[in-house]
């Protein structure tokens, strides 16, 4: 309701031609300015600089010949950056599990197509955390991984460093020998 009733005043005082108007100054009983175009309520005029006013341009409206419909084309103007038709984790494959023979290594392995750019390059985030820094490459070694489940993703930077695409979460589970399984030949117990 009060956004109403400003909009309404912002919109009458607008409409008011502002030569007409003078406004006065007056300072109430907690030595807030108050800005009135009462002149009853005493107060000082105060010179307002005019409003400046730009008119809105008119709009042609042009006939034109009807349009042929055509195959659909490609428009990338309004399309977010991306330059390639694939941009994805090709391996490790979505819930793939790493062996225990595997020692937490594994080779992470990007689909790009086209070939990457020049002047983009890739990192590689684990668990959403920084792994790899970037670099012009589509393959990535993460090593020594504990165990458990892991997200793996990758982010392509263009020629300024910035983020411009990501892939989609692969997740991928580790399993690893435990010192605490007495057939593991690294017990400590024997």
């Amino acid at each position: 309701m009060m956004k109403g009733l400003m909009l309404l005043l912002l919109g009458l005082t607008i409409s008011l031609p502002a030569a007409a108007q003078t406004i006065y100054r007056t300072t109430d009983a907690q030595g807030n300015a108050v800005f009135t175009d009462d002149p009853q309520r005493g107060g000082e005029a105060v010179e307002l600089d005019p409003v400046t006013v730009v008119p809105s341009g008119k709009v042609r409206v042009e006939e034109r010949a009807p349009v042929v419909q055509q195959a659909p084309q490609r428009d990338t103007s309004m399309q977010p950056f991306m330059p390639y038709d694939v941009f994805a984790i090709a391996s490790p494959e979505q819930q793939a599990t790493l062996p225990t023979g595997a020692a937490g290594n594994v080779q992470v392995r990007l689909d790009i197509h086209p070939a990457l750019r020049d002047d983009h390059q890739v990192r590689l985030l684990l668990d959403g955390r920084l792994s790899q820094s970037a670099m012009h490459t589509d393959t990535f070694l993460l090593s020594n991984l504990d165990r458990g489940e892991h997200v793996v993703q990758a982010e392509l930077l263009d020629a300024s460093g910035a983020v411009r695409h990501r892939t989609s979460p692969v997740t991928l589970y580790v399993q690893r020998a435990s010192v605490n399984l007495p057939r593991n030949p690294n017990n400590p117990s024997g």
